[in-house]
């Protein structure tokens, strides 16, 4: 039986942590432009991983089979 392929743009925006947690990587997030209207606090926050949320992870799990 062939193994199941991971969706590689998934797998990029998403990071799991060592207890298990799905963490969504916030490089992607359209926040690389027109900063100057942005706060500083938005754009602090943007350099953080956001936790996903319990309908995100229904549909990342088929995508992600080996980092879950």
């Amino acid at each position: 039986m062939p193994k199941i392929r991971t969706h590689r743009s998934t797998a990029k925006r998403v990071k799991v942590t060592a207890n298990g947690k799905v963490l969504h990587r916030h490089q992607f997030s359209g926040c690389g432009h027109i900063l100057s209207k942005k706060s500083r606090k938005r754009k602090r926050n943007f350099r953080r991983d956001q936790p996903t949320f319990k309908g995100d992870l229904k549909r990342f799990a088929p995508q992600i089979p080996y980092l879950l």
